[in-house]
């Protein structure tokens, strides 16, 4: 287990001389074409009793604690739906070969900043302390974080640093369990952001960092399917689900009015040192829907008989019968006599 220095759209630092890992990252993104949301559910692991989490915004952000009933509603809705699909002739599992067979075709008071870092608030969520920063430069963040016993490492200070050049701002979140002494692990309260956005972005350049393999895995929720507008440096995106959100209930009703449409995407990154930038989501070219399947195979049947069967029955019958008649038309045929010998003519 390494330190988390990445974690999908944001940066996980451990506190001094500890690990952390994050096992699962579970990301909702909503856009209206005006404001952007992200509600984000983390899994960790390790040894780490508290921890800070670093996102980049490209406006000013709010922060608030997220329903973890959305990420079960959304399960719900991208689960595959199951179909039976029939075949004829008898396959491994069937009779007589036996068993069956499936295939299957995501407030305290501000404490004072290091120089050079704005604090635009400070709030208490739960077990998290929120703070919403503005910096000049990466090194501004690295003494805001010192301050607070998280020393933040080099590699992140210049990952961060096209960042500060666009003037983007920062949620910095101090994570820690509820019971003094208590590792962080499992999965963590979902946290809402909400901020402007012209067009919709999900921050992905700290991922870089990372030293083994990354997976993304994002709901998007528009009036549109949406796609990215490239792979920045991974596999390119799958979509496991895109549809219409059947629901105007719960978390997921509420957060969907408006922007019903659902886009699942997930990817994979296998060399993180190549992320080249953040996703940009754009409209798809069409609203297909695409919906995953999980086939039942049976093999068809009539009354319970294996339709192969009797199919295959009724022809040695039939046969049978052929060959029977046959038989029985050749034995009654009447036998015809032979035609009459005449004696030879006499000699001479």
């Amino acid at each position: 287990m390494a330190p988390a220095y990445a974690c999908g759209c944001g940066a996980m630092v451990p506190g001094p001389a500890a690990r952390i890992a994050v096992s699962q990252e579970q990301s909702v993104l909503r856009w209206d074409g005006r404001q952007e949301q992200i509600v984000m559910r983390l899994t960790v692991d390790g040894d780490a009793e508290q921890a800070a989490w670093i996102m980049p915004v490209p406006h000013r952000a709010t922060v608030r604690l997220g329903d973890p009933a959305l990420f079960d509603q959304l399960a719900e809705a991208v689960a595959p739906v199951h179909r039976t699909r029939y075949h004829f002739w008898p396959r491994n599992g069937d009779w007589p070969f036996d068993d069956r067979h499936l295939v299957g075709d995501a407030a305290p008071p501000p404490a004072a900043a290091a120089p050079g870092v704005g604090v635009v608030g400070r709030q208490q969520l739960g077990p998290f302390d929120v703070a919403r920063l503005t910096a000049t430069d990466p090194a501004a963040l690295q003494d805001w974080l010192r301050a607070h016993g998280f020393p933040l490492p080099a590699r992140l200070k210049t990952a961060l640093r096209p960042y500060v050049d666009r003037h983007w701002e920062y949620v910095a979140v101090r994570l820690a369990p509820g019971t003094r002494g208590t590792p962080l692990r499992g999965a963590l309260d979902p946290l809402h952001l909400t901020f402007a956005a012209d067009r919709p972005v999900y921050p992905m350049r700290l991922s870089r960092l990372a030293a083994t393999p990354q997976s993304l895995g994002l709901y998007v929720l528009a009036a549109h399917r949406m796609q990215t507008r490239s792979a920045i440096g991974g596999n390119q995106p799958d979509v496991l689900f895109a549809g219409r959100v059947g629901t105007r209930q719960g978390a997921l009703g509420k957060l969907a009015a408006g922007t019903p449409y659902l886009t699942a995407l997930t990817q994979t990154f296998p060399e993180p040192a190549r992320i080249s930038g953040d996703h940009e989501l754009r409209r798809a070219a069409t609203d297909t829907p695409v919906q995953p399947v999980v086939y039942e195979d049976e093999l068809r049947r009539v009354a319970g008989i294996p339709a192969w069967a009797l199919t295959v029955g009724g022809a040695l019958a039939a046969l049978a019968a052929a060959v029977a008649l046959i038989v029985v038309r050749r034995a009654r045929r009447p036998a015809v006599p032979p035609p009459p010998v005449s004696p030879p003519a006499p000699l001479g």
